[in-house]
């Protein structure tokens, strides 16, 4: 490992504690955090709310300084607020040449730097970016359409805890073996053979990551800080309607990259104009050898057959499913099952789209409800929820783009309309676009067509089906062909639910079982809770485990013979 010069600060020695404690919680699973999510003055400090909003104001309208950045020119601004005005901010162009060749002369010095070093700068990027989360609440808040206080905890918070999660896995796996080690082999003539070996992990090259427009740090964190503590540039592409918050990370990164004594273009900003494919040039560079991606399973499984000279980890789309078949809480199911669908107007790859109940019905506390029944009752549970519209505003938020309006209108026309989607006005914000979730009645044999395609934004299915076996039957066929990120099962019998367990496990998926109270099936915990699945096709990677991590190094070894001097006795 390279020493640190004297003037820089040592940030492993610094967080060392702190990336102990992060590799155990991963492998313990319980309940841990190191950045609070509470929005709270009394965590964060009396001045930080102001500062926060302070510094996002101060950026509206005005060039994204990025000192010692590549490129000369500056894409113009391209993002909007769902909530209703322009935010007017333009970022560096750089071309993806440029990009790629400015990421991998900074490489050497990284390689060298081992794996300790790059986990201590990651960790103190990341206490950077908490205590910056005020600023990425607004940043996040104006580009997604998320509520505040969800834009403050999971594209600050939530999303640093799920940044430190990859750190600690890329540092624990490249820890595995020694650094060094001595080997002797006796002999039965002559002293024994003997080598000096050096084990060092060594980068694949230059990373890309290719962020989303809903949730740019909570998806993007996970490769960003996977790839660089595993000794890999990266080079940052936002979507252009959500640029600013990942702009803020560069930043942040390249700074302490900076004063860690580093080229700060480990850390490269690609933001892209209207009309320019940068992340397609990007993608098919050959020295561009791992790729984060979430977003459309269009260009999704385009990157995974076309991008051959790089490790490609994708989320895409997914048909996240519920099997009803009982319940002893049926209030509690309502609650929080219209919680779920409600929740930043379902523009989560986590939400529920199809829920299969028996058309016959379910056994609940409240006797049995037939499927029609149920549909009503869960609209019932949502007017419930939103009917007060500075609440429905702080659940919903605002609907990101036209797409998901578009969708909204289109899937209106299936079946019976139960809960008609309906628009809300914001307490703070009149020109921004809120919708209420609309829940659309299906049957499982006559609307196969529509139910088995994603319907992204607050759009969901209530499915009449034979029996719970027949959903059983639906939800594995469906995800296992078309992919989900999250599956939910309500039953008061065993039996049931180790069928609905094994069933999830044929088709690949993630399994919440009755869920009735403050947990909900679109949440994850990070150091607990696998979020995404390789074993259906929604997804290629999970965040995090050991395979995230693992693709983008590899330990490469050097041996040469012990001095004669040195060679130890038979």
């Amino acid at each position: 490992m390279s020493e640190i010069a004297p003037e820089c600060p040592d940030f492993f020695l610094r967080h060392r504690v702190l990336l102990e404690q992060a590799v155990t919680a991963a492998m313990s699973r319980d309940h841990w955090t190191r950045y609070p999510e509470s929005p709270s003055t009394s965590v964060y400090g009396a001045d930080a709310p102001k500062q926060g909003e302070a510094v996002f104001q101060e950026q509206l309208g005005a060039p994204f300084e990025l000192p010692g950045h590549p490129g000369g020119t500056a894409v113009p601004a391209t993002e909007t607020s769902p909530y209703g005005f322009p935010l007017g901010i333009t970022y560096p162009r750089v071309a993806p040449d440029e990009a790629v060749t400015a990421a991998r002369a900074a490489t050497a010095t990284w390689r060298a730097a081992g794996p300790d070093t790059r986990a201590g700068v990651a960790a103190e990027i990341l206490a950077r970016l908490n205590a910056a989360s005020f600023e990425l609440a607004h940043a996040v808040q104006h580009t997604t359409g998320q509520a505040f206080v969800m834009a403050f905890q999971a594209g600050g918070p939530h999303a640093q805890d799920r940044g430190l999660e990859a750190v600690a896995y890329a540092w624990a796996e490249q820890k595995r073996h020694p650094g060094t080690a001595r080997w002797t082999k006796p002999q039965r003539k002559g002293g024994p053979l003997a080598l000096d070996k050096t084990f060092t992990p060594v980068g694949r090259g230059v990373s890309l990551l290719i962020a989303c427009n809903t949730f740019p740090t909570w998806n993007g964190y996970p490769g960003l800080f996977a790839s660089l503590v595993t000794g890999n540039p990266v080079i940052v592409k936002p979507h252009p309607a959500a640029v600013l918050p990942l702009a803020i990370t560069v930043r942040t990164a390249r700074q302490v990259l900076a004063e860690a004594g580093f080229d700060p273009n480990l850390v490269i900003l690609a933001a892209e104009g209207p009309g320019d494919r940068t992340a397609a040039a990007l993608a098919l560079h050959p020295d561009v050898r791992i790729i984060d991606f979430t977003g459309s399973t269009e260009f999704g499984d385009w990157l995974e057959a076309n991008a051959r000279q790089a490790v490609v980890h994708t989320e895409k789309a997914g048909l996240n499913t519920v099997v009803l078949d009982s319940t002893a809480d049926y209030r509690g199911l309502l609650g929080n099952l219209a919680f779920s669908l409600a929740l930043y107007s379902g523009q989560m790859c986590t939400t529920p789209q199809n829920l299969l109940i028996p058309r016959e019905g379910i056994t609940t506390d409240q006797g049995v409800r037939s499927a029609d029944e149920f549909a009503a009752d869960l609209a019932a549970a949502l007017d419930r929820l939103l009917g007060d519209p500075a609440r429905a505003a702080g659940t919903l938020g605002a609907i990101v783009n036209d797409g998901v309006l578009k969708r909204l209108e289109q899937a209106a026309g299936l079946g019976r309309t139960v809960r008609p989607s309906a628009p809300v006005e914001h307490p703070e914000y009149p020109a921004a676009v809120v919708r209420t979730p609309l829940v659309v009645r299906l049957d499982a044999e006559a609307d196969r067509e529509a139910y088995t395609r994603e319907w992204f934004g607050p759009v969901s299915f209530v499915i009449g089906t034979d029996s719970t076996e027949h959903s059983l039957e639906i939800f594995r066929s469906t995800v296992r062909e078309h992919g989900a990120l999250t599956a939910a099962v309500h039953s008061t019998s065993e039996a049931v639910l180790a069928a609905a367990e094994a069933a999830a496990l044929d088709a690949g998926v993630h399994l919440s079982e009755n869920l009735t109270g403050g947990v909900f099936v679109n949440q994850s915990a990070a150091f607990s809770d696998f979020h995404g699945s390789a074993a259906n096709p929604a997804a290629s990677a999970t965040l995090s485990d050991p395979a995230f991590v693992t693709g983008r190094f590899a330990t490469l070894q050097s041996r040469r013979p012990v001095p004669t001097e040195e060679t130890p006795h038979a």
